[in-house]
């Protein structure tokens, strides 16, 4: 019997091994990690998801969320979560940063009465100096206690100077992130009059200078900047406890039950060493819920 050319036997030979290779990595691998997953990892495998005491669904034990009413506020008798920067917050289709650095702390005023290219309001953009700041302002207000922060003026936004010219004796200094009326943070700087900022005007060229002020942070980190992915399920200790006596007033409890209840929904560091003990915010509201 004539053999076959080599061409053909090389090709079957190819076919042979992609059908196999087939076989094993798109079927039965993928079936062994499936049901090692479902019969070891079920909960893992399935998302984690978290059930309240009626039995029903309620989120994801990895995946963060907000407790905040339908206007977008804190609802106060929970545990708030950390600030989220993925999509309108903790949206698991837009998982991200905002990409804004340290260095990112000038605002751009909305100009009253300007459009947007598609003829919407005007709304500015504030810096990550200023979200911080004004991050802070709220949670001091909802816990009750100083939202002052360094480099952040006492109305929520970062304090920082414009000064004219860039270079020499300053002749003049604008509060660059206080829109007008605002009253300057700083009356004077280096004897020059502090004004506020016209919204519009150009202050590129003047010298950015950032004030950082004798005021010393209580509202954690945390509470005032987002994860990496916008996704983080947990807030620190910290911020845990500075939240306790609201929660406990509101629901009538004592404190010391309410950080009990912290302490029981404290996830240590990983691996005993790497990392900051957790609290996941949605196992210790749903703890709060089950009294």
């Amino acid at each position: 019997m004539e053999r076959m050319p080599s061409w053909i036997r090389q090709h079957l030979a190819a076919l042979r091994a992609l059908l196999v290779l087939t076989l094993i990595l798109g079927g039965l691998y993928p079936l062994a990690v499936t049901a090692a997953a479902q019969l070891g990892f079920n909960g893992e495998a399935n998302g984690s998801l978290v059930e309240n005491a009626a039995g029903e669904k309620v989120g994801s034990a990895l995946v963060g969320q907000n407790f905040t009413d339908k206007d977008g506020k804190p609802v106060r008798k929970y545990f708030q979560s950390r600030p989220s920067a993925a999509g309108d917050g903790y949206d698991m289709l837009a998982t991200s940063a905002s990409n804004l650095g340290p260095e990112d702390i000038l605002d751009v005023l909305p100009v009253p009465g300007a459009t947007n290219t598609e003829g919407e309001p005007d709304t500015g953009k504030r810096s990550l100096l200023t979200q911080v700041c004004s991050r802070s302002r709220a949670a001091g207000e909802l816990e009750g206690v100083s939202g002052a922060r360094p480099y952040c003026t006492a109305d929520g936004v970062g304090a920082v100077l414009k000064v004219f010219p860039a270079v020499g004796v300053p002749a003049r200094v604008v509060s660059a992130n206080q829109a007008c009326p605002a009253t300057p943070f700083l009356a004077e700087y280096r004897g020059v009059r502090v004004e506020c900022a016209t919204p519009g005007e150009d202050y590129a060229a003047g010298r950015t200078v950032p004030v950082r002020g004798p005021a010393k942070a209580v509202v954690p980190a945390d509470a005032v900047t987002a994860s990496g992915s916008g996704l983080d399920p947990h807030i620190s200790v910290a911020y845990a406890e500075l939240q306790a006596p609201r929660v406990a007033r509101e629901r009538g409890l004592a404190v010391a039950e309410v950080r009990r209840l912290i302490t029981e929904n404290t996830a240590g560091r990983a691996l005993g060493f790497m990392g900051e003990p957790a609290v996941n915010v949605l196992r210790l509201n749903l703890a709060l819920d089950r009294g």
